[in-house]
């Protein structure tokens, strides 16, 4: 990953990762869906709705560099400059969900940008099947170009969405847990990364050459760690041995455990929402990055 040190841009770079190889095909997916992920059997009642009222919010194209990427921008009307979120989707895209999250942040006074860093490898618009999506999206988007699609999103919102690129966190859910682990290990500039339920474990390859759980003693930025402990996916004891793992290298995470919870307690359009700790662990992620200056 290259190095560049003025102030927006890329800082630090991850070991063990290659250049991006960018696909043949392009962006298969050049706008975002529309709804709900098709990839849930059910969607839940409960699903929040965070209206735009004071915000700048909708979809955006982010120049990446193979083309501009889509992606969704919320943001509080105003001159800012607003610190900036980068959230990290779960496996099915930059769907409803994420962008409400986005809403969220923006209503706390942060320009939150989510882009689809799955849009090469497939639609995840018309995908129906979790297993399709981990074999044929997934699995073939390698760790470097999210990571560099993460780069330019927060390069575009100090640069054109009244971004304060002094004041870069990121927070994601799932795969998009994971992927804070990972930025934060990659970003020496962040401030601070947020983690829902990301799994610390998982396949070793080419293209995505080191877990979460690898990496935890390399990140550059205070994590706060949200995990369910009735989480068939991912193991209490590997998110505490990330944790171990990173303080004994000198850094910071706070891991926070809710015992009843399952994997996606947060998602409140599926049947694994559980109020109770998805409103507890958000405001404590609000109060997590306020405490680091954000």
């Amino acid at each position: 990953m290259e190095h560049r040190d003025d102030g927006t841009r890329p800082l630090g770079g991850l070991d063990g990762l290659q250049t991006a190889p960018l696909s043949r095909r392009g962006f298969v997916m050049t706008s975002l869906m529309t709804g709900l992920t098709l990839a849930t059997p059910s969607v839940s009642a409960q699903a929040i709705q965070t209206d735009g009222a004071g915000l700048v919010a909708g979809e955006v194209h982010i120049p990446a560099r193979d083309g501009p990427m889509p992606g969704y921008r919320a943001m509080p009307e105003g001159a800012g400059p607003f610190p900036v979120i980068l959230v990290i989707e779960e496996i099915f895209g930059v769907h409803d969900y994420i962008k409400d999250v986005c809403r969220r942040l923006a209503k706390a006074g942060y320009c939150a940008v989510a882009p689809e860093l799955y849009a090469r490898e497939g639609d995840l618009s018309s995908m129906t099947d979790v297993k399709t999506i981990l074999r044929d999206v997934i699995a073939k988007t390698p760790d470097a170009q999210w990571i560099a699609d993460l780069d330019a999103a927060a390069t575009w919102a100090v640069a054109a969405s009244n971004g304060d690129g002094a004041r870069l966190a990121t927070m994601g859910w799932c795969r998009g847990g994971r992927g804070v682990w990972l930025y934060a290990a990659h970003r020496r500039d962040l401030k601070a990364g947020i983690a829902w339920y990301g799994p610390l474990g998982g396949e070793r390859t080419d293209i995505q050459p080191r877990t979460a759980g690898d990496v935890a003693g390399e990140i550059n930025a205070p994590i706060l760690a949200l995990y369910g402990g009735a989480d068939t996916g991912i193991p209490v004891a590997s998110v505490e041995a990330a944790r171990d793992r990173a303080r004994a290298a000198g850094k910071s995470v706070d891991l926070v455990v809710y015992p009843d919870a399952p994997h996606g307690f947060h998602a409140d359009y599926r049947p694994s929402y559980r109020a109770a700790a998805a409103e507890d662990g958000w405001a404590r992620a609000l109060a997590f990055l306020k405490a680091k200056a954000m």
